[in-house]
């Protein structure tokens, strides 16, 4: 059967179901879109995509590609990092654009259940509505979706606070690679009757199933956020900075990024400066001011780091738009750099390893790359590091891919002797499946293998990422 035949009966078997014409797209612009998600180093090649608009039809789709033997890749707001949700090999897209409702809000549970194309910022503005809050938070907020979210485990700027999507997930619905559905913990605080399957699924990547609603948790909101910008000479200071804090206050985020970072996103976006004085790294603290005492005991703390050496210069936050803008130096970054194609490791160690663990990458990124710029950014506090390669304009993409896959595997062995990760939040998908053994070890890959078929017996469920079967 040739593609168009396939395409036909494809959307003669949802049109059946329905009732009415599904929604297949088949043009090269809607392949391309839909194909592939923020990394652009493989090219898309898609057989078709549809928008399913319930969980019907999303396992119509799936008992589809059973029958035919054809892959199904998942695609959400697209906002990935590691082409989780690129489709290389004639695949169907499946994209949750119209499954995207809120409903079941229950106030005294604080649970609200989302549909998997519920965009991030629409489930904060509705927490909002609320009087609540829904923490999870990154630069893609507005375009991302909970779906992938939770098939990323995403992490994002208050995992220090508030942890990762795993830790908002009360419930999840799933279609599984057989077609099934499964419900899974209906919500529970408390649910000790074995295997907890929903866990399985957050982080997966779409490659056991796929999320067709999640029950989401929901926080008391955070008051009087303030944020303090702080200049240091290196990331010993920074460590120092966030031991001295973190010892006296709470705090809701802790991120740190270089002078190379702040300069790309002051060019581009024209915000002020936080200070005169460039500093080679920057800390961005945030925490709840609530009273007087709070934003005394800050100031003490600042004045102390400034007193120890640590602290060059800083800032603390007098207005919402000046907090905004505080915001900016950090959250537009990877916006900033996107137009240089970058390279991106995402990795990660303990809290307590950062400083050794950044200063022998470094040595070895700056040693190897003395011709492309090196940006560093990250969630400090959780031990997250985001190691950004930009492209010189003149280089050919392959050529700066595999000049970038040379060095991450001295990158990797520096992450496996800290007992690091090589992806802490974006997931493996297609481009870090080959370094996956840095961080898991043959047993686990084999168990996750076993874990696939039982669930995916066909391979058809976003097949290729994470490990080859």
């Amino acid at each position: 059967m040739n593609k168009e035949q396939l395409i036909s009966l494809l959307k003669a078997t949802l049109a059946e179901l329905t009732g009415s014409e599904p929604k297949v797209l088949t043009d090269d612009d809607s392949l391309v879109n839909y194909g592939r998600d923020w990394t652009r180093f493989l090219d898309p090649s898609p057989l078709a995509v549809v928008l399913p608009a319930s969980i019907e039809e999303v396992q119509a789709i799936t008992r589809f590609a059973n029958e035919h033997k054809i892959g199904l890749v998942p695609s959400g707001g697209r906002t990935g990092l590691s082409a989780a949700a690129v489709a290389t090999n004639g695949e169907i897209v499946v994209a949750f654009d119209r499954m995207n409702t809120i409903s079941g809000f229950n106030a005294i549970d604080r649970t609200v259940a989302c549909g998997p194309g519920v965009i991030t910022e629409q489930l904060q503005q509705f927490a909002e509505d609320q009087g609540l809050f829904y923490p999870v938070d990154f630069a893609s907020s507005g375009s991302s979706q909970i779906g992938g979210n939770i098939a990323t485990n995403a992490g994002g700027i208050k995992v220090i606070r508030y942890g990762m999507t795993r830790d908002w997930v009360a419930g999840l619905k799933v279609v599984t690679g057989t077609s099934e559905l499964l419900e899974l913990n209906n919500g529970l605080m408390k649910n000790n009757t074995g295997y907890d399957l929903q866990q399985l699924f957050i982080g997966a990547e779409g490659t056991l199933g796929f999320i067709v609603e999640a029950t989401m948790r929901l926080a008391r909101p955070p008051q009087e956020l303030t944020v303090l910008m702080l200049g240091a000479e290196d990331m010993d200071g920074v460590m120092s900075i966030l031991k001295t804090f973190q010892e006296k206050m709470d705090l809701t985020a802790f991120e740190f990024f270089s002078e190379q970072a702040l300069s790309k996103v002051v060019e581009h976006s024209g915000i002020p400066r936080p200070f005169e004085t460039p500093t080679p790294f920057y800390a961005l603290l945030e925490f709840e001011c609530t009273s007087e005492a709070v934003s005394d005991t800050a100031m003490e703390l600042f004045e102390h780091c400034m007193e120890q050496g640590w602290v060059l210069d800083g800032v603390m936050s007098q207005s919402l738009q000046q907090l905004q803008n505080l915001w900016r130096c950090r959250e537009d970054i990877s916006e900033t750099i996107t137009r240089w194609t970058p390279y991106k490791n995402d990795i990660s160690v303990v809290v307590s390893k950062v400083p050794g663990f950044l200063a022998e990458i470094d040595d070895v990124v700056s040693r190897e790359y003395p011709d492309f710029e090196i940006i560093w950014f990250g969630h400090i506090g959780d031990g997250n590091l985001h190691l950004n390669i930009l492209k010189p304009d003149a280089l050919d993409r392959e050529e700066f891919l595999q000049q970038c896959n040379r060095v991450s595997k001295w990158i990797f062995e520096i992450v496996q002797n800290y007992g690091g990760s090589v992806s802490a939040e974006h997931g493996v998908g297609l481009l870090k499946k080959d370094y996956l053994t840095y961080t898991r070890s043959a047993a686990e890959i084999e168990m996750m293998r076993g874990i696939k078929k039982v669930f995916d017996p066909n391979g058809i469920m976003n097949p290729g990422k994470i490990f080859d079967l």
